[in-house]
């Protein structure tokens, strides 16, 4: 019986396997993302000598806003494939790993995800105030109140996450 025990366990182990496809497929992601910054880029810069200030400031939101998903991509793949799949024992050494490599936990993935979206949330907000002359009240509201979700949910999941980890006395 134990014999079989084992092989369950080696099989189980084994499937964290079935991870990596899907870290594949955020590079990929990565790649279309970097295809819509550039065809955005380029269309910001065509349109630059006729654009106001406002479409610009949209314009370069824009590209933030693509950037901050990317990253956000680059860490769950890095830390999400350290942490569940392998360890990446040959960059360990390499000049240009970042710092953050092998240190960020599922919590800490949570958090800069939910930060990330509250970000993204903000730029798009930021976006549509920009251009409210062409937007209906009824969106503008319905905008600003998800933001508002979404900061009150990331400070409520940063306090939990307080809590668990110990940072919080009973003082």
């Amino acid at each position: 019986m134990r014999h079989v025990e084992k092989g369950i366990e080696h099989l189980l182990f084994a499937s964290r396997w079935l991870l990596a496809p899907v870290y594949l497929g955020l590079v990929v992601a990565l790649l279309v993302m970097l295809y819509k910054f550039a065809k955005q880029g380029w269309e910001m810069v065509i349109a630059l000598p006729t654009a106001s200030s406002s479409e610009v400031i949209v314009g370069v939101l824009s590209l933030v806003d693509a950037a901050l998903v990317m990253n956000l991509i680059l860490i769950i793949i890095f830390s999400g494939y350290e942490n569940f799949v392998s360890k990446m024992e040959d960059l360990h050494s390499h000049e240009d790993r970042p710092d953050w490599m092998g240190h960020i936990g599922f919590a800490d993935i949570k958090i800069k995800l939910i930060g990330s979206i509250v970000a993204i949330s903000a730029i798009e907000l930021l976006k549509s105030f920009l251009n409210v002359h062409n937007i209906e009240d009824r969106v503008l509201w319905w905008q600003t109140g998800l933001h508002l979700v979404f900061v009150f949910s990331a400070l409520l999941y940063a306090i939990m996450d307080r809590i668990q980890r110990g940072g919080v006395s009973g003082h």
